[in-house]
């Protein structure tokens, strides 16, 4: 979204899977932040609402042909620039430092030396708010964890410019020129394993280029309610409505801005959903006020799964069956509305810059992407996270049972389930998910935990039973912590919860002889199997 009246940081896209965490972390300081393509327009750049910009991160070197690179131009704004990992290393390369390949690659944690005397902060922790308030590391601490992520290094740098902070393996880990305002990072402040980072970037954008805190939910309600009634004028919208926090955000976001005659709200039950979910769902809907056909079609959703293995086929498989019931609803002239996030679309095809695909999703099949193409495409999250959308949520009066219901993905419990999907496996997976969400929610962890899910290994384990050896499927336990889905770490149950829980489900659902839990960080994991 363009909101060219708020004070605005410009994030230049080249190519990072976690650029967007850059334009959370800023926003979550109430301050605008937008991303755009690395090759926009100087013009937009130079724009007055535009009060610094922020080079992200990439996959490429920049010394490498074809490699992204920045207009030089921005250079001669005059408006302060952050150059982040792969963007300090084209603030050195454009600016007449030098960036070579990198002896060692570093990725992961490591120990930030700050130079105070170049960045005015106290040695002693108990006096660093009394720093310079224009530089980088403001009320940051001498010494700090972040995290790296690069192959390059940066092995001159630009005249000007002075070293503030370095590492074991990074000479160069910041640097600045501050009389031009130009800044770079060799970390990655946005990720949550930097420990300071939001503190870095609130730095960068309300001290050093003095945008105002301006962004809040309130604004972004007013401003989506208005687009979205410019962008559908007199035309029916039909809504993809999973009853997940997402889509329900907007379903309310449609129920706010346009009349109900024009908005066609559709729940589609796939056959593979949690236990008593589909029920559950239409009865909240009905609650928050909203009108809601559903459409029962489990049996055409499992037909074509049978004996399919594959994750990114079963993915597939739901993917275009969904869609073919969804684009039979959508008319000749009709818009599509999709509760789509950041972490969707980043996963699935490139945003803005030369990212890597994942895995398919199915809110960017052939036919929605022709769609976008036509504007005709309604997704006023597409740019937020989870927590963000929580927090929009609750602006609109959504009730905190619904705000902080876990994630559920599109394929349901056929990416749950580690082999071919049958009708006697789903009941398995159910009914273990089920227990472990209810006791979770008995202990009073619902909320605590970000997501949490069973899945089911269809390689058989023996177990015992009633004094007889007996073979049986292992379920696999996962609870994670996140705010922002790119990165998430695993939820630390007290044994006698996790002994509880096994316990239960070997002695409840028949068929089941083991149960483990998933202690896997992301990354190097994902949050679901498959």
């Amino acid at each position: 979204m363009t909101q060219e009246k708020f004070d605005t940081i410009l994030i230049l896209d080249f190519g990072s899977q976690v650029t967007q965490l850059i334009a959370r972390r800023i926003r979550a300081r109430n301050v605008h932040a937008e991303i755009v393509p690395f090759h926009t327009p100087i013009e937009r750049m130079a724009d007055p609402a535009i009060k610094g910009i922020i080079f992200s991160g990439g996959p490429a070197s920049v010394y490498a042909k074809g490699s992204p690179q920045v207009n030089p131009e921005v250079f001669d704004l005059g408006k302060p620039i952050l150059g982040i990992c792969y963007g300090l290393q084209l603030l050195a390369h454009n600016l007449g430092g030098k960036v070579e390949r990198g002896e060692r690659r570093e990725y992961g944690k490591a120990e930030l030396h700050v130079r105070n005397k170049e960045e005015g902060i106290s040695l002693r922790p108990e006096l660093r708010p009394r720093g310079n308030k224009n530089n980088l590391f403001y009320k940051t601490p001498p010494k700090q964890i972040v995290w790296m992520s690069h192959g390059d290094a940066v092995r001159k740098i630009p005249r000007g410019f002075k070293v503030a902070a370095t590492s074991a393996h990074s000479p160069y880990a910041s640097i600045a020129d501050r009389a031009r305002k130009i800044y770079g990072v060799q970390f990655h402040p946005e990720v949550w394993h930097t420990e300071y980072g939001t503190q870095i970037l609130e730095n960068f954008a309300k001290n050093i280029c003095k945008a105002r805190a301006q962004w809040t939910a309130k604004h972004f309600v007013s401003e989506a309610v208005q687009e979205i009634r410019a962008q559908v004028g007199k035309r029916h919208v039909v809504h993809a409505l999973s009853g997940g926090v997402d889509s329900t955000v907007l379903a309310l976001l449609l129920k706010k801005a346009l009349p109900a005659k024009q908005v066609k709200n559709i729940f589609i039950d796939n056959g593979v959903l949690r236990l008593h979910e589909a029920k559950e769902v239409m009865v909240n809907l009905k609650k928050l006020g909203l009108t809601v056909q559903h459409v029962d079609a489990s049996k055409e959703f499992l037909k074509p799964l049978e004996g399919v293995v594959e994750p990114e086929t079963k993915r597939k498989i739901i993917g275009r069956k969904f869609i073919e019931i969804l684009m039979g609803n959508v008319h000749a002239k009709d818009m599509l509305s999709q509760g789509t996030l950041y972490p969707d679309v980043i996963e699935s095809v490139s945003v803005r810059g030369p990212s890597d695909t994942i895995k398919t999703h199915h809110n960017r099949a052939p036919e929605v992407l022709e769609l976008i193409k036509e504007g005709r495409v309604v997704e006023p999250l597409k740019e937020f996270f989870k927590d963000e959308v929580r927090v929009i949520g609750k602006e609109l009066g959504m009730p905190d049972e619904l705000i902080w219901r876990h994630p559920f993905p599109g394929p349901g419990l056929a990416i749950g389930i580690l082999g071919d999907v049958t009708e006697e496996r789903l009941r398995i997976l159910r009914e273990a998910d089920a227990i472990f969400i209810e006791e979770i929610r008995n202990a009073g962890l619902y909320n605590k935990v970000t997501e949490a899910f069973a899945a089911l290994d269809t390689s058989r384990a023996v177990g015992v039973k009633g004094d007889e050896r007996e073979y049986g499927y292992m379920i696999l336990l996962r609870a994670i912590t996140t705010t922002d889905f790119m990165t998430a770490d695993w939820y630390p149950f007290e044994p006698e919860f996790l002994g509880r829980v096994a316990n239960r489900i070997v002695n409840e659902v028949r068929g089941v002889t083991r149960v483990l839990y998933d202690i896997t960080q992301k990354p190097p994991g994902t949050i679901r199997y498959m």
